[in-house]
């Protein structure tokens, strides 16, 4: 293939970078990455665990004069978010990532690049197939399924696991360490569906939400981006005020935690009420362009009448339901943090809202500092499946990460980071999942930080990650290693 990281320096890191991106590596679809890694540790006679999960584990002994220094477990993700623009073609399942590069950036051309968490496993790779950097004993532990609940760190086996210092490499702001993240769920909120016969004389219109930036539903939440879920809600809401509409289907977004670029639903309208239909979004789109000129200046609300005959509707009762549900269910901010300023402390993403043929399902991705007010969130949108006769149901749990105030390893980060460039770094929390909520848990004793490069509008098309910071912090990493001992 053509290498169009090629040149690049540090090009032990974005070589391996570049042949991860020519593998499938969708959450769920990581076995051919695996894999990879498995062969990566066996071509090298590094001892390799793979465990029933995909998740990979690679053991470095130190090098000389490291011998009997503390082991230190390097962590990240293998798998990735897989979105792409609606007029962009590509098979996630089979087709490589198409790098390119602009300026100082690597973008992928209308898909995710993937640099989240792919650039920890390009780290890993590179560390342990180097000859001449000073480090102590390695263990590297790539996961499997982050991106949709960590279900490969839950499944771990911390018995293959002996280290007691951790760096996981999942960050994406360059000197800033994170010393404590959110714990999170799922919740899915599932509204039966009533059906009636399509009136002859009802049109069919298509309602879409384009536009809009998206995002992480963790790291970006507090840029109040619009949400498309959200604001097809409020679109089909005031429809549903003033004319005769019925829903037909709805969807929208694609991942819990992403917040949700597109929306889309099918409605039937009465056909002397077109008039009406264009006059309510058209002021809609006005209303709409102010409230998020700063946040989604490119926010449109578009609409098309469809040729397309339908013989049957959602019943006004499902659809006046389905219309409260997606406007009542928390999104956003919750609350801040009163201890760290700045922090986002408790949120929701209605990240995904699907139509079958028995229901429409409501998923978000709720996160919170503390466990209290996550199960708080949870119990408001049980109170309100109730009141519209609804099931709720949450899954994919995952534990907070708590700031340990003796901890050796930022004491180590601090000290190299202000040798380095001559002030202090950022030490921080996070408002986002972390598999190091998960390690803490089973690993119980055990000393972590999370670092990265910069990157930007990662679990979207417009995913980028900057050249000289990945350079940066590698050699960041580097030296960190040096010191342990």
């Amino acid at each position: 293939m053509d290498r169009v990281l090629k040149g690049i320096k540090p090009e032990c890191v974005f070589s391996y970078f570049e042949d991860l991106s020519q593998i499938p590596r969708c959450s769920g679809n990581e076995k051919q990455a695996s894999d990879y890694l498995v062969n990566f540790a066996n071509e090298r006679n590094f001892e390799v665990i793979q465990d029933e999960a995909l998740n990979v584990i690679i053991k470095k002994c130190g090098t000389e004069g490291y011998e009997n220094a503390p082991t230190v477990i390097l962590q990240g993700h293998i798998d990735m978010v897989c979105e792409k623009n609606n007029n962009t073609k590509h098979d996630f399942t089979c087709e490589p990532i198409k790098l390119s590069i602009h300026e100082d950036m690597i973008f992928a051309s209308g898909t995710t690049l993937g640099a989240d968490n792919g650039i920890a496993v390009a780290y890993c790779l590179a560390l342990l197939d180097s000859e001449d950097i000073p480090h102590p004993p390695l263990e590297v532990v790539i996961t499997t399924g982050e991106e949709t609940g960590m279900e490969g760190a839950i499944k771990l086996d911390p018995n293959n696991i002996k280290g007691k210092i951790l760096l996981n490499i999942d960050a994406e702001d360059e000197g800033t360490f994170f010393v404590s993240c959110a714990g999170g769920l799922k919740n899915r909120v599932h509204i039966p569906i009533k059906r009636k016969k399509a009136e002859n004389d009802f049109l069919t219109c298509a309602i879409r939400i384009r536009g809009l930036k998206g995002g992480h539903s963790g790291m970006d939440i507090n840029k109040e981006r619009g949400n498309a879920n959200k604001l097809l809600a409020r679109v089909l809401n005031a429809l549903y005020n003033s004319l005769n509409i019925l829903l037909v289907d709805i969807n929208g977004g694609s991942k819990s935690n992403a917040i949700p670029r597109e929306a889309d639903a099918k409605i039937l309208i009465e056909g002397y009420q077109k008039e009406d239909l264009k006059n309510i979004i058209d002021q809609l789109n006005i209303t709409l362009k102010n409230e998020f000129k700063a946040s989604d200046s490119g926010i449109s609300i578009e609409y098309e009448y469809l040729e397309e005959k339908i013989d049957e509707a959602y019943t006004s009762e499902t659809t006046e339901k389905v219309i409260a549900a997606l406007m009542l269910i928390p999104n956003g901010i919750q609350a801040m943090s009163m201890d760290i300023e700045g922090l986002v402390q408790s949120s929701t993403n209605m990240g995904v809202v699907t139509s079958s043929d028995e229901k429409v399902t409501i998923e978000s991705a709720i996160r919170s500092s503390v466990k209290t007010l996550k199960y708080d969130i949870v119990d408001r949108i049980d109170v309100l499946a109730k009141v519209l006769n609804c099931e709720s149901e949450k899954f994919s749990e995952y534990p907070e990460w708590e700031y340990n105030s003796e901890s050796y390893i930022r004491r180590v980060f601090h000290s190299v980071y202000k040798e380095m460039y001559g002030e202090d770094p950022t030490i921080a929390a996070i408002h986002a999942g972390l598999e190091c909520g998960l390690f803490k848990e089973k690993l119980g004793d055990i000393d972590m930080i999370a670092f990265g490069p910069n990157m930007y509008d990662v679990h979207t098309p417009g995913e980028h990650l900057n050249i000289p910071s990945t350079a940066r912090t590698w050699d960041f990493l580097c030296s960190a290693l040096k010191e342990i001992r």
